[in-house]
C-alpha cells in the first residue's frame, strides 16, 4: 500500500562535483519553500510553474546559508512518481547533502526506503512492474547491449507484447464464458474454435520465442561464464591476467598454485565475460588441492564455454574425460607456449594468427595457438570467444528476456496454454478451456503486476465487441 509520507533521498553517489536530493509526496514542495530562498526573484516555490528551475539557497533556522542551489519542480501527475516533486541541486559535498538532508526531516519529510522512488511510481500507475525492473537493470548495465535490453523493457515493448497477448485471450476467454451463459442452447457457439484453435497455436509460438530470449539474456545481464581448464602450469593463471588486463591471479613456477577457483569480468565487443581460472588438474595427495580440483569441475559444469588449456599433446585418457565434462558446451583448445618451440613469437606482430578445427577428436570444438606469456594471438583467442559465445547484436527494439521472475511466468503461462490446445484436440468443453485461458492471463499478468481479470472486464470485452439482440 502506498503511504502519504512525503519521502526524500540523495538520489547521486558520493564523490561528485553535484549532489541531487529528491523530494517526493503531497508536501513535497510546500517543505522545500520552508528551506529555500530564492535569489533574484519574489516568487516561492509554490507560485512557480512546474519543469521550471529556481535558483537560491538553502538555510536553516537561523537563516544561515547551507549552499547556493538549483531547484526543479514537477507537479503531479506529470512526474516519476507521478506526485508533486522538487529535485535540489546541491554542490557534492557529503557534509551539505547531509545537512539539508537534515533540514527536510525536521521539516516533515521521511527518508525514503530502497527503490521507494519507483515504488510509487509503479503504485501510481507511471510503471508496470517490468518497466519498473527494468529501472533496476538500466542502472547496473554495464555494456551496450545490457542498456539497450533495459532501455527497451523500460520502454514498454515487453508490457505492449504481453498486453496484445492479453487483450486476445481476454476476447476468447469472454466468448467461451458466454456460452456458459448460453448453457440451455448447446447449439450456440461464440467462440470460433478454429479460430481459437489458431490463435492459441500462434500465441502458444510468441510464448516459446520470447522464453528461448532468456539464455541470451541471462548471459548478457550476468556475464558468459568461461572457464580456464587444463593441468598444472600450463598458463592458466598469465592466461587470466593477459584476458582481464591486470595481475588478478599469482602467477608461478610451483605446481598447484592456484587452489581455488579465481572469477572476474571483463568486456569483449562489448559482451561481459566472466572467466574463471581453477585449479589445475593432476594426481595428488594433496587434501586442500583436490578440494580445488573437485571445484574445476564443478565450474566446467556452469560454464557455457570452456578454454582447455594445454602445452604438450594430452593422451587419450586425458581427452576422453575433457569430452565428459565438456558434452553440450562449447570448447576452445587453446595450445600455449608456442614461444618455445618459435623464438621469434615473443614479438605478437611476427604471430602468424591460427584457428582452426581441433584434431583431437572432440566434436565441435576449435583450437587456436597462443602465448600467455608474450601475449601473442590473444586477440584471436579473444574473437573466437566471442564467436563462440555467438550472441546477436541486440538493439532497443528487441524484446530480450533477462529476469528469472519473468521467465518462470512465461513458461506456466505456455504450460496452461498447452493443455487449451490439448483440450481442443480432444474436444473438452468450454468452461475447461475458459479456465485454463483464464490462467494463461493470471500468469502473464504477474509480469507486469497487474490485477487479475475481474467480472466487469469480461463484460466490457463482451459488450465492447459483439451486440446481442441489440
Amino acid at each position: 500500500m502506498l503511504n502519504n509520507n512525503t519521502i526524500c533521498a540523495i538520489a547521486t553517489a558520493p564523490g561528485g562535483a553535484i549532489g541531487i536530493i529528491r523530494i517526493s509526496g503531497s508536501e513535497a514542495i510546500s517543505i522545500a519553500d520552508r528551506i529555500f530562498r530564492p535569489v533574484c526573484s519574489t516568487l516561492s516555490l509554490s507560485e512557480r510553474k512546474a519543469y521550471t528551475l529556481a535558483f537560491g539557497n538553502i538555510v536553516n533556522a537561523n537563516n544561515d546559508v547551507i549552499d547556493e542551489v538549483l531547484v526543479s519542480i514537477f507537479r503531479a501527475p506529470h512526474s516519476y512518481t507521478g506526485e508533486d516533486s522538487v529535485e535540489i541541486s546541491c554542490h557534492g559535498s557529503a557534509y551539505v547533502l547531509q545537512q539539508v538532508m537534515l533540514l527536510l526531516t525536521e521539516n516533515g519529510c521521511v527518508p525514503a526506503g530502497p527503490g521507494e522512488f519507483t515504488q510509487r511510481a509503479f503504485l501510481n500507475g507511471k510503471m508496470d512492474l517490468s518497466q519498473a525492473e527494468a529501472v533496476a537493470d538500466l542502472i547496473s548495465s554495464t555494456n551496450k547491449a545490457t542498456h539497450d535490453m533495459a532501455m527497451s523493457q523500460l520502454k514498454g515493448h515487453f508490457s505492449n507484447e504481453l498486453a496484445d497477448l492479453r487483450a486476445h485471450l481476454l476476447k476468447l476467454t469472454s466468448l467461451l464464458e458466454l456460452e456458459l451463459d448460453f448453457s440451455d442452447h448447446e447449439e450456440l457457439e461464440f467462440a470460433d474454435r478454429s479460430e481459437l484453435y489458431t490463435l492459441a497455436n500462434d500465441i502458444h509460438q510468441r510464448l516459446v520465442s520470447l522464453a528461448r530470449s532468456f539464455e541470451v539474456g541471462n548471459a548478457l545481464k550476468n556475464g558468459i561464464p568461461v572457464a580456464i581448464v587444463g593441468n598444472t602450469n600450463v598458463g592458466k593463471s598469465t592466461l587470466l591476467n593477459h584476458l582481464l588486463h591486470e595481475e588478478k591471479a599469482i602467477v608461478s613456477d610451483v605446481h598447484g598454485t592456484t587452489r581455488d577457483f579465481i572469477e572476474d569480468s571483463t568486456i569483449i565487443n562489448g559482451i561481459q565475460f566472466r572467466f574463471v581460472d581453477t585449479a589445475g588438474i593432476r594426481d595428488t595427495d594433496d587434501i586442500v588441492e583436490n578440494i580445488g580440483i573437485e571445484r574445476t569441475y564443478k565450474k566446467m559444469q556452469e560454464a557455457k564455454i570452456v578454454l582447455w588449456l594445454i602445452d604438450e599433446e594430452p593422451d587419450a585418457s586425458k581427452i576422453e574425460d575433457i569430452k565428459q565434462c565438456v558434452a553440450g558446451k562449447k570448447l576452445i583448445i587453446v595450445r600455449n607456449k608456442i614461444d618455445l618451440t618459435n623464438s621469434s613469437l615473443n614479438d605478437s606482430s611476427s604471430a602468424k594468427p591460427t584457428i582452426q578445427h581441433s584434431k583431437l577428436n572432440i566434436q565441435n570444438s576449435q583450437s587456436v595457438d597462443i602465448s600467455a606469456k608474450y601475449g601473442t594471438n590473444l586477440p584471436l583467442l579473444e574473437q573466437l570467444i566471442v564467436e563462440t559465445a555467438n550472441i546477436p547484436q541486440i538493439s532497443e527494439s528487441d524484446i530480450v528476456i533477462t529476469s528469472v521472475r519473468h521467465y518462470s511466468a512465461l513458461l506456466k503461462a505456455d504450460e496452461s496454454l498447452q493443455r487449451v490446445i490439448q483440450s481442443m484436440n480432444i474436444g473438452l468443453s468450454g468452461d475447461l478451456l475458459a479456465e485454463d485461458l483464464r490462467m494463461v492471463i493470471e500468469h502473464l499478468a504477474e509480469i507486469t503486476g497487474e490485477e487479475k481479470i475481474t467480472p466487469q472486464e469480461t463484460l466490457n470485452s463482451i459488450f465492447s465487441s459483439y451486440c446481442i439482440g441489440k
